[in-house]
């Protein structure tokens, strides 16, 4: 596939590990010397550092320095996006995008109406979609702890974990940042209320599903042009850190019809084209509560294809003209975790070191971590945790700088 069209990945090894797998070429859009710098699936990169200040201007920088890119192609590269901020990226510049790339995208109000939490929350509702019941919060807002009129406990939700003000309240709040706050009572919430506010930013609060992590299972699907799933699979968490509204560390794959029919319903009502990742939780009586639509690629796409169905190799098939095969059928209990993760996941668990390790290499799909592809944990990860370690090594005129893959 020398000539074929490369594929253009702003995200991480769990983005260009299945389309390498399928014999796809990719450049890397991402910060120099992180691993997909250093995997023999990708042929170069464009570097570029994650925007956590002033994402408008560089969104600006980004956008010239991909078009740059792909016009310099002999043939349109394929675009693949993977985090919120890189999503509403590409959604907001298509047109200027698309005169150098090919990429699949939603309608750009299906993107902002589930990117925003508010109107997220408020479409679900309007659609009479299974959402626990939640309200909006800002600093602008004349709303109290007591004018909540929500069942406890709640989840905190912030609109954006990009402007590092989540960071301070949320380790403000318990030692380690976790992606939503859990209030318990009301006076918890009078408690964590100052600190809320004054970070200026807009909130969702939201009933919570009781139930561990393990209850939230996923639907995930490529739907064409022509409306229809070219491929699908559910899946369900395993382990996050921190146990409780934290980051998932490991994954497998399910086979939950339920999650599947509901999954397929709610994007079929939208008239949705695109990638998409639903997340829900089943409750006690094993009922589905719907969380949240991701209309992006995701980590969980290396697990899927590490199962059977590859689903960024599908969309590059249809966006380069391939034949993208019959429909296959994914194999449940296929596994995936993050090694560093999980490690203290299991550990706050109470698993075994042996046992956890024993089960960690086990898994079919790792972060980072492949035996046909090792350099990206030992040069993106083992050798950028030996830096910080390590003194520099000293050439003649002092420290050397590590340079990284041109």
């Amino acid at each position: 596939m020398a000539g074929a069209p490369l594929a253009c990945v702003i995200g991480d090894m769990d983005l260009v590990r299945p389309l390498g797998m399928a014999g796809i070429r990719c450049i890397t859009v991402s910060a120099p010397a992180s691993p997909p710098w250093f995997s023999r699936f990708t042929v170069g990169g464009v570097p570029w550092v994650d925007p956590l200040s002033q994402p408008d201007e560089l969104a600006e920088q980004l956008i010239e320095r991909l078009v740059d890119f792909g016009l310099a192609q002999q043939s349109k590269p394929v675009l693949f996006y993977e985090q919120d901020w890189e999503l509403l990226l590409v959604s907001r510049f298509r047109e200027r995008l698309g005169e150098a790339f090919r990429f699949v995208i939603p309608e750009a109000d299906h993107v902002e109406a589930m990117v925003d939490k508010r109107r997220f929350q408020v479409l679900a509702d309007q659609l009479g979609w299974p959402v626990p019941r939640g309200m909006s919060l800002n600093a602008a807002s004349e709303l109290r702890p007591d004018d909540v009129d929500l069942r406890f406990p709640i989840l905190v939700k912030p609109m954006s974990r990009r402007t590092g003000t989540w960071k301070e309240v949320a380790e403000s709040s318990g030692g380690v940042e976790a992606k939503v706050l859990v209030v318990s009572t009301r006076e918890g919430l009078r408690e964590v209320w100052p600190r809320v506010m004054k970070t200026k930013e807009d909130f969702l609060l939201q009933e919570s599903i009781p139930g561990p992590e393990s209850s939230i299972e996923s639907y995930h699907a490529y739907i064409d042009r022509d409306g229809m799933p070219a491929g699908q699979f559910t899946g369900r968490k395993i382990r996050t850190y921190p146990s409780s509204m934290g980051y998932s560390t490991a994954l497998t794959i399910s086979k939950a019809q339920d999650v599947a029919d509901l999954g397929r319903d709610l994007l079929h009502q939208l008239g949705f084209k695109g990638v998409a990742k639903i997340d829900f939780k089943r409750d006690a009586d094993g009922h589905l509560h719907l969380l949240e639509i991701n209309p992006r690629f995701t980590l969980w796409h290396h697990l899927g294809a590490r199962a059977g169905v590859n689903l960024p190799a599908l969309v590059y098939d249809d966006l380069t003209g391939k034949d993208r095969g019959p429909a296959v059928a994914v194999r449940p209990g296929v596994r995936w975790c993050w090694l560093q993760g999980d490690a203290r996941a299991a550990r706050e668990q109470g698993m075994s070191w042996p046992s956890w390790l024993l089960w960690a290499l086990t898994c079919e799909a790792r972060a980072n971590l492949a035996w046909d592809d090792p350099m990206p944990f030992l040069r993106g990860v083992l050798w950028s945790r030996l830096r910080g370690i390590l003194p520099a090594p000293r050439g003649p005129h002092g420290p050397v700088s590590p340079g990284c893959r041109p």
